[in-house]
């Protein structure tokens, strides 16, 4: 008799194991399929959106959400697949909803915030920006975060949320940008010299905008130096390059015309008893 309850025992126990093993065998083929159909859904829409001449910002973003929803969708299933009660679980979510939701108040808020940066769109992927502590170029807006890159390659993951904690500077937002420059000569030098030969300089320059034009003038009387304010609008991707060119032309035709560019120094001076 003990023997036959046994037999019964060892019996149930393999159907249940080949009955589970069936079911999660079914429910790894379903979790593969369903993340494949989450990333063709993200390229579908990505695809749809582009055909509407939609900005690159929202799209990104709505492909990421179509990619998120599919996921959720197939792991429901995959739940059901191997036996769990989905029914009684979304119950369970839901009366625990509360709590869940004060414990990802941080991920509700990105999540909200996403939402707000594809509506309000104070920048979009390619702007060079500068907020959340940070600064680089935005490269996708996804639900959870905004990604960006750094001037020196380096990929920054920032929580959308930052971006509404503070201020946002958008260098890429107008067509044009001004440089600012501070240039000094000495005491002993001619001033309206270096300023004229600073308006040369800006003239020769064809990157330099003639409208806005340029500005030049004595800003401050230093305790070693005149200092003057050298300011020439250009456009947004010539920016760097006449930063960098304008200041080495500058130290050239300065060293040429016999300019001096003073430096801190002390005098030191050692007495003897």
């Amino acid at each position: 008799m003990e023997n036959t309850n046994i037999e019964a025992l060892v019996n149930k126990l393999q159907e249940w194991l080949v009955t589970f093993g069936m079911q999660l065998v079914a429910a790894i083929i379903i979790l593969i399929i369903g993340i494949q159909v989450a990333k063709f859904s993200r390229k579908l829409v990505a695809k749809a959106l582009e055909k509407t001449k939609v900005d690159l910002t929202v799209i990104t973003f709505l492909s990421n959400v179509a990619y998120v929803t599919v996921l959720a969708l197939v792991t429901v299933v995959v739940l059901g697949q191997v036996g769990v009660k989905t029914a009684s679980l979304i119950a369970i979510l839901g009366s625990a909803g509360i709590a869940v939701g004060l414990a990802l108040q941080g991920s509700l808020s990105n999540i909200a915030s996403g939402i707000m940066l594809v509506i309000f769109r104070p920048f979009r992927v390619g702007d060079y920006i500068e907020g959340g502590g940070t600064a680089g170029i935005v490269k996708e807006i996804q639900i959870f975060n905004t990604i960006l890159t750094s001037p020196d390659n380096r990929r920054i993951f920032v929580p959308n949320s930052k971006f509404f904690d503070g201020s946002i500077t958008n260098y890429s937002a107008e067509e044009t940008r001004r440089i600012d420059l501070v240039f000094s000569i000495g005491y002993e030098d001619d001033i309206k010299k270096a300023k004229q030969l600073l308006t040369d300089i800006l003239a020769e320059d064809a990157r330099i905008l003639k409208d806005p034009a340029p500005t030049i003038g004595l800003l401050e009387l230093a305790d070693s130096s005149v200092n003057f304010a050298v300011r020439p609008w250009v456009k947004q991707a010539d920016y760097w390059d006449v930063f960098f060119s304008l200041q080495e032309t500058v130290k050239q035709r300065f060293d040429e015309a016999g300019i001096n560019i003073p430096f801190p120094q002390q005098d030191v001076h050692i007495h003897q008893s």
